[in-house]
């Protein structure tokens, strides 16, 4: 046989080789089945000898679970996202469930996207991206029940969700700037058409409302550093302000770099600038940001359990609400 390709053996020629029915073959593949380890050694070495390989998708077809898990989300390489997407995988991974990560940004079609994951048959579906319709995701993935993190809860059984509230937190932080003397605030957005942005704004405003002050300015970034750089030097050449509220942490360490090198401003005396989501970055001691924190172990935490729900067919819609912390750094 020498030179030539050898044919792959079916499941049922592998059991016969190993002198053991087809379902303790399946067994023997599947990592959470009771099975002898000893037998499970001997198929997976003949297994071997023979170029066996299992067909996940077909046993998926037999059992109606494919173990996989779609994964949408805007982008991997913005370090909140990357994180929270690390600790998910690997949860997944250890309870044999594999992620298929759809990355909406930059990606033209994103309902089609969708549809070529739904084609897999997902087990559970957790929608990160606020780049694409919520009610899109619920149509595509109508076979199982969608998990959303970055959206405005929608009214559904079928849809469970993370709240996030960082409101006492954001009063906590206003509090602090207010009472060290800064009244000129302004907000620098991440994206305008961003639910969750909306909200993290409104946090804010609301603590600034309860002091009789308000937002004086705002800007659009797009949750790069660059564009926190950029806006920020804008911000302070035109409207002269003492404190920037901003949509994420990447964009506040970009605005207190402007701040110092550009304009020459220290924080916190000069100007305060605040972030948000509390990345592992903002702690490093060239940045000590003060920013708005979600504990990302506890986040991902409850998407494991909501998935964990979904698993056991608990009646839902279900919801967990985590609360945001402030984390104190140099620049407020």
């Amino acid at each position: 046989m020498s030179g030539m390709s050898r044919r792959r053996i079916t499941s049922k020629e592998l059991a016969k080789l190993a002198g053991v029915s087809s379902a303790t073959i399946s067994r023997a593949f599947s990592p959470d089945s009771r099975i002898g380890s000893a037998t499970r050694d001997r198929i997976l070495a003949v297994a071997r000898e023979h170029g066996y390989q299992p067909n996940a998708i077909a046993r998926s077809l037999n059992n109606q679970r494919s173990r996989l898990v779609a994964l949408v989300v805007n982008a991997i390489g913005n370090p909140c996202e990357a994180e929270e997407q690390q600790l998910l995988v690997h949860r997944l991974q250890a309870r044999q469930l594999l992620p298929i990560i759809l990355c909406c940004a930059d990606h033209s079609d994103r309902l089609q996207l969708m549809r070529l994951a739904s084609t897999y048959q997902v087990d559970h579906v957790v929608v990160f991206s606020d780049m694409v319709s919520m009610q899109d995701a619920v149509d595509i993935f109508h076979t199982t029940k969608p998990i959303i993190v970055s959206f405005e809860p929608l009214d559904n059984e079928n849809v469970s969700s993370i709240r996030i509230d960082g409101s006492e937190a954001a009063d906590e932080i206003i509090d602090k700037i207010v009472r060290d003397g800064k009244k000129r605030f302004a907000y620098l957005s991440g994206t305008n058409s961003s639910w969750i942005d909306k909200l993290r704004r409104k946090w804010f405003a609301d603590a600034l409302a309860k002091r009789g002050l308000s937002f004086e300015a705002q800007a659009f970034g797009d949750y790069s550093y660059d564009s926190g750089f950029k806006e920020a030097v804008l911000l302070l050449h035109r409207d002269k302000v003492d404190a920037i509220i901003c949509g994420n942490d990447v964009m506040a360490i970009g605005a207190r770099d402007a701040a110092r090198r550009v304009i020459g401003k220290n924080t916190p005396d000069d100007i305060a600038i605040v972030g948000q989501d509390g990345i592992a970055m903002a702690a490093w001691d060239c940045n000590d940001l003060t920013t708005l924190s979600l504990d990302h172990v506890a986040f991902i935490d409850a998407v494991v359990e909501l998935i964990e729900r979904h698993d056991a067919e608990i009646e839902g819609p279900h919801s967990i609400t985590l609360t945001c912390t402030a984390r104190w750094g140099s620049t407020a």
